[in-house]
């Protein structure tokens, strides 16, 4: 992926990624905070954060309309490690984008009307996503079980509803004056613009915005996990469900690409070793899937199925556990291990089409402390073999590693 990059007076990260034959532009500022910079008693607040800068700023009273009186559009994300902010609009209108996303870096509008209704919003969507549907509070049983002291411990939504409705004006502007500065910031502009536009309008709308104070992260770090931890619960969902959490390593561990290519042949799609295995010849599940959490710090490899009605929790774990068993001890084919790695490199392709995709891409790589890391993760994942995989098998999928949850049907 071309780009080039600069930085502004202020610290403000900035990549360029240009494609002339795009007709659109995406501008994606990505802050350098998440749920993991949450105080224990203060969780939620990154999340909160995300539905305020859209409640209008100093000089724009309304960003939607103002974005879409150009043809354009928007939306944001919060993760365990960072805010995103994108929008995608007409090339020709690109200042417009600019101009809206420098006013709520610089002066966000601290109504109060605005803070009492996102704080609801919130709370109702804690309420629909996480308590009131099948499986909803999963997240929030698993996190607190696999993890005892990284604030991972917490869900992005946060660990508690009370949080949120105890959150003051104070600690809202605490919050932007910590982590909502350039010097917190990257922002990429990708599509059908120059970069000599990008520099001349990033130093226009965002150089005269002051820098804020450093932040150093400086995170409490999860001990090894010695033994097994185990978790029951019972609600009105349509189907028992397993849940195994295995702690990995983070994004920037040398053998993380190992550990991502361990879960996808494990289990993603209907030809990995889970689905095959124990949903097809088996029918111990009804579905099964693994996965990795993607984070910044070590994170979790995670297992997760509903059970065929009649099977019993102790019947499929040992039908799971058997699968990784033959992970420790019998090297995985080439051919299996080839078929896994082009599943993720086809993925990639197909996401790198979207100059959107590719702007997320960029500012995330920036964050991890290089750019250039976008465009290394084909070499590395191609260099990983199939005794790596079984080692990899064979320190993360050991027990003592594990956190079980056992959710019942009621």
């Amino acid at each position: 992926m071309d780009f080039t990059n600069f930085t502004l007076d202020n610290g403000l990260r900035v990549v360029v990624h240009e494609n002339p034959n795009s007709p659109i532009v995406a501008l994606n500022i990505m802050y350098d905070v998440g749920s993991r910079d949450e105080a224990p008693d203060k969780t939620g607040f990154a999340h909160l954060f995300e539905h305020l800068m859209f409640g209008g700023s100093k000089h724009i009273p309304a960003y939607d309309r103002a974005l879409q009186q150009v043809g354009g559009d928007n939306n944001a994300y919060t993760t365990t490690d960072v805010t995103n902010y994108y929008c995608t609009l007409p090339a020709a209108n690109v200042e417009t984008a600019f101009w809206l996303e420098s006013d709520r870096m610089l002066s966000l509008s601290f109504d109060p009307r605005v803070l009492a209704v996102q704080q609801k919003v919130v709370i109702e969507e804690f309420k629909e996503v996480y308590l009131n549907q099948p499986y909803g509070d999963v997240w929030l049983k698993l996190c607190d079980l696999a993890y005892t002291t990284h604030p991972y411990r917490w869900p992005t939504i946060g660990q508690d509803i009370s949080h949120i409705e105890r959150a003051t004006m104070q600690d809202v502007q605490e919050f932007y004056r910590q982590f909502y500065v350039p010097n917190n910031a990257v922002l990429v502009v990708a599509g059908g613009v120059s970069h000599e536009t990008v520099q001349q309008l990033s130093k226009k709308w965002f150089e005269p915005i002051p820098a804020g104070p450093p932040h150093i992260r400086s995170l409490p770090q999860e001990p090894p996990q010695t033994a097994p931890r185990h978790l029951e619960a019972t609600a009105a969902v349509p189907l028992n469900a397993l849940y195994k959490a295995y702690h990995m390593p983070g994004r920037l561990a040398a053998s993380y690409p190992t550990v991502d290519l361990l879960a996808t042949l494990l289990g993603t799609g209907k030809s990995s070793r889970l689905y095959t295995q124990l949903v097809e010849q088996q029918a111990c599940f009804n579905t099964i899937q693994a996965y990795t959490t993607e984070t910044v710090d070590p994170g979790l490899l995670l297992i997760s199925g509903t059970l065929n009605d009649g099977v019993a929790f102790e019947v499929a774990e040992a039908a799971l556990q058997k699968v990784i068993t033959n992970l420790h001890e019998e090297l995985i084919t080439t051919q299996e291990l080839d078929k896994a790695k082009n599943h993720l490199e086809a993925h990639d392709a197909l996401e790198a089409v979207d100059i959107l995709h590719c702007a997320q891409e960029l500012a995330h790589a920036t964050l991890l402390g290089d750019t250039h890391l976008v465009n290394q993760t084909l070499a590395q994942r191609n260099q990983v073999t199939p005794t790596a995989i079984q080692q990899a098998a064979q320190q993360v999928l050991k027990p003592t590693n594990s956190a079980t949850l056992h959710y019942y049907r009621k």
